[in-house]
């Protein structure tokens, strides 16, 4: 049987909500549960997901705010579990999934480093070997020891993808970061990105620059309100993206 280094197989995720819009108290509520007269309605977030990606394979995701992107990302770092079908990743793992996700405000960007790679499961030992790469490639000499709450958006994403990118990962999950940061850096990420394609590494790329989809990525899978609505090449699948957003 042959094996890909991630695989959705008809993955789909529903989020139970309660029907409380017409609850005037928490007391009400609980009176309500504990007598299973509170109902709840069901929200489909992914319906029916099926793609596999082997190394060296960049694919990106695409569709308009609350199509399901995140949500898919969420579930291949294992952070929500599928209502039903199987998500399968085979590799070592480095998830962007949220910007300053793994962050802790008031410590330095350096005692960050450490921090986000024990979150990753890189021991103090290893961070320490790669903790020079990762601030000359952030190209934050000048911040590196002050709070992460002091940082710009884009601090936060350069740090976050140096990272990411320096740790050894079989699987990188990235959402929106490439496309915060002036052209110079997003010039360093396509180089990184490119690398991590010859070693095998497979990405998964969450962006609404589709310029940066269609000149990254292999493969492009679009989603709208949960389903698939186009899983292809990468030109292909955005231009017709594109169409049916000129439609709309």
């Amino acid at each position: 049987m042959e094996h890909h280094q991630i695989e959705f197989r008809s993955v789909s995720l529903d989020y139970r909500l309660p029907n409380e819009g017409h609850i005037r108290s928490i007391k009400e509520w609980a009176i309500r549960r504990l007598t299973r007269r509170l109902s709840f309605r069901r929200i489909r977030a992914l319906s029916d997901v099926s793609f596999n990606l082997d190394a060296h394979q960049t694919m990106g995701v695409i569709g308009h705010n609350g199509a399901g992107k995140s949500t898919l990302l969420r579930i291949a770092a294992g952070i929500l579990q599928p209502s039903s079908g199987v998500a399968t990743m085979r590799g070592a793992m480095a998830p962007i999934i949220e910007l300053g996700t793994g962050f802790e405000a008031e410590l330095s960007g350096r005692e960050n480093i450490f921090f986000n790679g024990a979150l990753l499961g890189r021991s103090w030992t290893d961070m320490q070997a790669r903790v020079d790469d990762i601030v000359e490639f952030s190209e934050l000499e000048e911040f590196i020891d002050n709070p992460i709450r002091t940082y710009s958006t884009g601090m936060v994403a350069r740090l976050a993808f140096a990272i990411a990118t320096t740790v050894d990962a079989k699987i990188l999950l990235l959402d929106e970061v490439l496309s915060v940061g002036d052209q110079h850096f997003q010039q360093k990420c396509d180089q990184r990105m490119a690398e991590f394609r010859k070693r095998g590494v497979t990405t998964v790329l969450v962006s609404h620059s589709l310029e940066t989809i269609v000149r990254m990525c292999d493969l492009v899978l679009w989603l709208d309100h949960g389903e698939v609505k186009g899983l292809g090449p990468a030109a292909e699948v955005v231009e017709d993206y594109r169409a049916w957003v000129a439609e709309q």
